[in-house]
């Protein structure tokens, strides 16, 4: 599916006009697919093949943009009970 939006001449030259056309259009699939995801409308995977990215490089477009994995106390503990079954093995 193709989306367009038209932008006014002034808003275009604003944001950088045609030299920045191909970033304008990531910029733009980026945020709607943020919002996708704190909307609950897409999972984290979905979000990473939407947008191309390798599982290790979604965490840091996630954290570029403020967003962060809930992790609870039992998670936590949790690897706290991995790591140490792992160094007495």
């Amino acid at each position: 599916m193709q989306l367009t939006i038209e932008l006014a001449d002034e808003w275009a030259a604003h944001l950088g006009g045609e030299a920045v056309h191909g970033e304008l259009e990531r910029r733009a699939l980026e945020a709607f697919a943020l919002e996708e995801l704190r909307a609950g409308r897409i999972t984290e995977l979905q979000l990473r093949r939407m947008l191309g990215l390798a599982r290790i490089q979604l965490d840091g477009f996630l954290k570029s943009h403020g967003i962060y994995e809930d992790v609870t106390l039992e998670d936590v503990e949790r690897d706290i009970a991995d790591l140490k079954a792992c160094l007495r093995a």
